[in-house]
């Protein structure tokens, strides 16, 4: 353990066991494909009795119409999180139908790109707006990546904590904000740096249809049964080359060293043509197939595995947020649906993503250079395509080490910190945690991946068929099970107010769609920073 990190861990807790330190705080944004009973993806729209996808808070749409996406509140005990996304799925199967939630990275079986149908929000000016942000990701990139479902996790840390770590560090100097955001882009770096452990442990979509390529089978993938392509070794394909990566995004090299270069790098990005972006066009005779053809349409468009948020204010980007305001939290975009978890993930990954977390904020964290940058991503790339090869070979530190030595390492301190997390407990969660994830580093069968394919093989089943019977499973689970009366009070209300909320939006529209993107745009350009910042 480094020095810096054993230090840091002393003297924190000393802190906990008085009560000082508090708990994290996370929320779960949770996607998933509706399909019919067949496996085949859902052509229905968006059911009018889970509420307006503009505006409901927790039950909306992602990129497709047939793409839920559930968002929990903030809570400070995962079992909380947990239990809010369980009611609202179990909401949900009550408004359903017929219909399933696909329970898996990958999508079930679609039938070409325009079988992924682009959500609509209505014919407000922001609604407009994103739907035709889809539509240019649909030009862009094709709607068939736009199906891939997964988890982001976002987590904060109490915010008495920030003044005593600043104190503990000696920092006290720096205004609370700018050390604050500083300290998070720390975090984040290191993050990077091991982003790979998590790609293992987590991973769960080493297979797919063959309807999810539209093009040649890829060398990497081998066929199975008729209708299956898989990577033997793959953790992540969700996370590889087929999913959401983009070689005109890469070009961006952002590397998280410091929150005025992560701003002033996507600020760039969504002023600056592109010529290929250019000859699709934007507006053609009132038909928008675009929101404008730079490198980055909105900021949102930039695909990472991390990204430092705060809730945006009206009228704000959400780098202009960050700018004025500093880091909030972060959130983990690289995490994968377990299909063999009714929600996707459980308490025992949480406690997980929380330890780490807490490593990569305490461990030394020193900038990360264009060099180590590459072989940041060539790691990940290694993993997410031959992770659980047991001879895998990653660049750290500049040498070469195996995964399993380099993640027995990680573990080892990992439990210090699990130590220090379970103070504020009062009991060992974060390291049962740590414990129940270990034997994953030594046997690969046992990650998500490696069961899914062990299932497949020893099945003979193809990829949609397998996990279509989970998905049937888990639905007569969520039908069968009661929920929380008052939750079930909330909810149904909120189908009501969220479609009052989108009526009165689009009541008080008064401008063009034009000259609304105009206005979008320009403010977009102007910077929000803050000296404290």
């Amino acid at each position: 353990m480094s020095e810096q990190l054993d230090n840091a861990i002393a003297r924190l807790k000393g802190l906990a066991r008085r009560g000082h330190v508090g708990r994290l705080r996370r929320g779960v944004e949770k996607e998933g494909l509706r399909t019919d009973r067949r496996g085949d993806i859902a052509q229905t729209p968006h059911p009018h009795s889970l509420g307006s996808k503009l505006t409901h808070p927790y039950i909306t749409t992602d990129y497709s119409e047939s793409l839920l996406e559930y968002i929990t509140p903030v809570h400070c005990r995962p079992a909380d999180t947990l239990a809010f996304l369980a009611d609202l799925h179990r909401f949900s199967f009550r408004h359903l139908g017929d219909e399933l939630v696909w329970p898996a990275s990958m999508p079930c079986r679609l039938d070409g790109n325009d079988s992924v149908p682009i959500a609509d929000y209505g014919n407000s000016n922001s609604g407009m707006m994103k739907h035709i942000y889809r539509r240019g990701l649909d030009a862009r990139y094709g709607r068939i990546m736009q199906s891939i479902a997964g988890i982001h996790y976002n987590v904060s840390l109490p915010e008495g904590f920030w003044p005593l770590l600043q104190e503990l560090e000696g920092a006290q100097h720096k205004p609370q904000a700018a050390y604050r955001s500083g300290r998070y882009f720390d975090l984040i770096r290191n993050f990077r740096r091991n982003s790979w452990l998590l790609l293992y442990l987590f991973g769960a979509s080493p297979a797919l249809d063959r309807s999810f390529l539209t093009g040649s089978t890829p060398d990497k993938l081998h066929a199975h049964a008729r209708e299956t392509l898989y990577a033997p070794y793959a953790t992540s394909l969700r996370m590889s080359d087929l999913g959401y990566q983009n070689k005109v995004q890469a070009q961006l090299k952002i590397c998280f060293n410091s929150l005025s270069n992560y701003v002033g790098t996507l600020r760039n990005a969504i002023t600056t043509p592109w010529p290929a972006y250019e000859r699709i066009g934007v507006a053609e005779n009132g038909d928008w197939r675009q929101l404008n053809s730079n490198i980055l349409q909105i900021e949102n468009e930039y695909y990472s595995d991390i990204r430092p948020k705060r809730v945006a204010q009206q009228g704000e980007t959400p780098t202009q947020s960050l700018e004025a305001r500093g880091v909030e939290y972060i959130e983990v975009r690289c995490l994968d649906l377990n299909p063999f978890l009714a929600l996707g993930i459980d308490e025992t990954q949480m406690r997980f993503l929380d330890t780490f977390l807490m490593w990569c904020l305490l461990s030394e964290s020193p900038w990360i250079s264009d060099e180590e940058c590459d072989h940041l991503d060539d790691n990940r790339r290694l993993v997410v395509e031959r992770g659980r090869d047991p001879a895998l070979a990653l660049a750290v530190d500049g040498q070469e080490r195996r995964l399993a030595d380099r993640a027995e390492e990680i573990f080892s301190e990992l439990r210090q910190v699990a130590e220090l997390l379970d103070i504020t407990e009062g009991e060992e969660r974060h390291r049962e945690a740590i414990d129940a994830l270990a034997p994953q580093l030594s046997r690969p069968e046992l990650t998500p991946s490696g069961r899914l394919l062990s299932a497949l093989e020893e099945s003979g089943d193809e990829f949609v068929d397998h996990v279509l019977e989970l998905a049937r499973d888990q639905a007569t689970q969520w039908r069968e099970e009661t929920m929380d009366p008052a939750r079930e009070a909330l909810f149904t209300q909120l189908t009501e107010t969220s479609h009052q909320q989108q009526g009165d939006i689009e009541a008080a529209d008064t401008e063009s769609f034009d000259k609304f993107i105009d206005a979008y745009f320009a403010r977009a350009r102007e910077s929000r920073a803050a000296e404290s910042v």
